[in-house]
């Protein structure tokens, strides 16, 4: 966040991205008050309309992997870790994951100006739909942050808090968005890109549960409450596969909210470019699977159980979520011909290939939905509710009856199914796995490792490069605040920034 004598300027930005026409008014002006500015409903319209692009686009290219990287899921490629020190900190956990580290700095600085931008949106407006979608938006961004860095400013246009406030403060602000969404947003959306009731029960119903326990806000009852609310709104597809196939609708009955880009530019997402392999992309750049290894998944994530990892036999979410075959369509085999870093053909993600760049775009022209929400993973967080407030063998068997009965279609119940005598203990182990299993690299994993506080534990054992350095420790569960913000922003002083880092 910039300071707040700043904002205008990055507001007027935001505002010229949403649209090609002018939103000021005809009569040429030097000055104009917020007041006049904003009294236009066309002028909030412009807005909210930028606000979805800007929300969106901290979804696009490398920055949608870096809250992805240091997890047990998913970690950089070894080109990536020797040709970027900074980048590399992030799975590393070492010195150069402090203050100065760019790549964080680049993700808060990209996340303010739409929040500023919101909290316009939420005094200005005449509408309540619009007061809500732009609350919607500002609170999924501030409860990100508020996950990854703690406690952050409020940036709200009649009580403006530029220094870091209490947790408690920010989640209720955060909840308070929210319960606006939930009041005045439609259920239904014909423009896929506006979130619905539905997403801000869902959403809601996750910052209940994911709440730190210092914020007081923790509510797993709470939390089922909105649960039920959002899930009769939608329904699982019958194909796992289905959900990453772009030549299919994938504003499907399951997408309770997601990112909408296609395959050409400026909206397409690139996230194959960077989920893909250099091998393939150095022999073939239209190769649909070729890529820049930034973001590949741990031994953990793609190994079998009997090998160490996650995947049980029969579980049509492995072959849909992870690559292990690089063959070519024309059946060449790529081979390691440069400086050699062999995890470039071990197996990489899927779920962002994009075969309507197949001989036609580079890789970098993907443009698949990226989802935010969807059904599966608000089934899982039910059952993970249920299970905290007593209710194992109901939590077991909604997973058995869904998600599990889904990923194993055509196999027997006994088969897949987890037994409905499993400890409240065993559940929380099962269903982090199972967690990672249907949700690899769609975004959650880091922030179910701080919420659990299993990061440390998990990551040290399951990221090569983690382990490797040795060096991640208890403050890693917060990030750095960035020490551009500390010197541009007079409210927050070096003795704010979070312990570990000072």
């Amino acid at each position: 966040m910039r300071k707040i004598t700043l904002y205008t300027t990055l507001l007027l930005g935001l505002l010229a991205v949403s649209s090609c026409s002018d939103f000021l008014v005809e009569e040429p002006q030097t000055q104009l008050t917020e007041e006049e500015v904003f009294g236009d409903e066309d002028n909030i319209r412009l807005l909210v309309s930028g606000l979805y692009t800007q929300w969106r686009n901290t979804k696009q290219d490398r920055g949608g992997f870096m809250f992805t990287l240091g997890t047990d899921e998913a970690k950089q490629g070894g080109q990536q870790v020797h040709e970027n020190n900074v980048q590399a900190a992030l799975d590393k956990y070492d010195g150069a994951l402090n203050s100065t580290n760019s790549s964080l700095a680049e993700q808060w600085n990209k996340r303010w100006p739409v929040i500023t931008a919101a909290a316009k949106a939420v005094k200005y407006a005449s509408s309540n739909e619009l007061k809500a979608q732009a609350a919607f938006i500002r609170a999924t961004l501030n409860f990100e942050l508020a996950m990854l860095w703690g406690p952050i400013p409020i940036v709200d246009q009649d009580n403006m808090q530029e220094a870091r406030q209490p947790i408690a403060d920010v989640f209720e602000f955060i909840i308070k968005d929210l319960e606006l969404a939930v009041e005045h947003l439609p259920t239904t959306q014909t423009d896929k890109k506006i979130p619905t009731k539905g997403a801000a029960q869902a959403l809601l119903g996750k910052v209940y549960m994911y709440a730190p326990e210092e914020s007081g806000f923790r509510n797993y009852a709470k939390a089922v409450e909105y649960f039920d609310m959002a899930i009769p709104q939608y329904t699982l597809l019958n194909n796992y596969g289905d959900l990453f196939t772009t030549t299919l609708n994938q504003n499907s009955s399951e997408s309770i909210y997601a990112f909408q880009f296609v395959n050409m530019w400026p909206d397409n997402n690139m996230a194959q470019h960077h989920a893909g392999s250099r091998a393939v992309a150095d022999l073939d750049g239209n190769t649909y699977f070729g890529g820049y290894d930034l973001a590949l998944p741990t031994e953990y994530y793609y190994k079998n159980k009997a090998d160490g990892g996650i995947w049980e036999d029969g579980d049509a979410r492995k072959a849909a979520s992870i690559r292990y075959d690089f063959t070519l369509p024309d059946g060449r085999q790529p081979q390691i011909t440069w400086t050699g870093q062999a995890d470039e053909l071990e197996p990489h993600t899927r779920k962002f290939e994009d075969i309507r760049t197949q001989g036609l775009q580079n890789f970098w022209y993907s443009g698949g939905l990226i989802y935010y929400l969807r059904l599966a993973d608000i089934l899982l967080c039910k059952a993970e509710c249920m299970n905290e407030l007593g209710q194992t063998a109901d939590a077991v068997n909604l997973v058995n009856t869904t998600v599990r009965k889904r990923a194993f279609a055509g196999l027997p119940a006994e088969d897949y199914s987890w037994p409905t005598g499993m400890s409240q203990s065993d559940f929380r182990a099962n269903i982090m796995d199972e967690r990672m299993r249907e949700l690899g690299f769609e975004g959650w994993r880091r922030m179910d490792l701080i919420r659990t506080g299993k990061l440390v534990e998990y990551v040290k054992e399951r990221n090569k490069w983690a382990k490797a350095s040795g060096t991640i420790a208890s403050y890693h569960m917060r990030y750095p605040i960035p020490d551009s913000e500390i010197k541009q922003n007079e409210f927050i002083n070096p003795e704010d920034q979070n312990e570990g880092y000072r």
